[in-house]
């Protein structure tokens, strides 16, 4: 029997931008189109990524802005992130910027897994604000994956989550590695 291993994973962004919405089609397969805006909640989901077992607990953030205090549970125990803003938000792509510093400062300027999504990708390019390059090279600059993402499709969403196990055991990896550190 796989050991399981549990990840924290926090859902960040502006207020709108369907960070409750990829939660909810990651976890239950479908959309919900009307649901009261988000103060905070957490939701755990076993999942298997390779051959491994995860017990994944997502918490779902309320909307911030760029002028939010980060509270210290958003720092602590926090195995990785999901930074999320809708392509049809340019104003939502600044506060993630915005929330990507304020993290990595209160972090200690160490790696951090993170997963950027440009979510609301299926509307239409008339509403589009911000262009996929502008995210994948904000997400390289970061060191991060970037995947664009409509909260109505449940293939992609999926993929979100894996992404981020993936991102954590990579920087978990590589963090050892570097520092020499081994279990004995």
């Amino acid at each position: 029997m796989p050991l399981v291993r549990h990840r924290k994973v926090l859902i960040l962004g502006y207020r709108a931008v369907g960070k409750t919405s990829l939660a909810h089609q990651f976890l239950e397969g479908k959309f919900v189109e009307c649901y009261e805006p988000t103060v905070e909640s957490t939701y755990n989901k076993m999942v298997v990524v390779g051959k491994d077992e995860f017990q994944l607990q997502l918490v779902d953030t309320a909307g911030q802005d760029e002028y939010s205090i980060l509270p210290h549970s958003f720092i602590i125990g926090i195995h990785g992130y999901i930074l999320v803003y809708s392509v049809t938000s340019l104003r939502s792509f600044q506060v993630v910027k915005a929330l990507h510093n304020k993290l990595y400062e209160s972090r200690g300027k160490t790696r951090m897994p993170v997963v950027l999504v440009g979510n609301k990708a299926d509307l239409s390019l008339q509403s589009r604000e911000v262009k996929t390059d502008e995210g994948k090279k904000l997400a390289e600059s970061w060191g991060a994956i970037f995947l664009e993402s409509s909260a109505k499709e449940s293939q992609v969403t999926q993929g979100i989550f894996m992404k981020i196990i993936e991102e954590i055991d990579r920087v978990d990896n590589a963090y050892s590695r570097s520092t020499g550190c081994r279990l004995m």
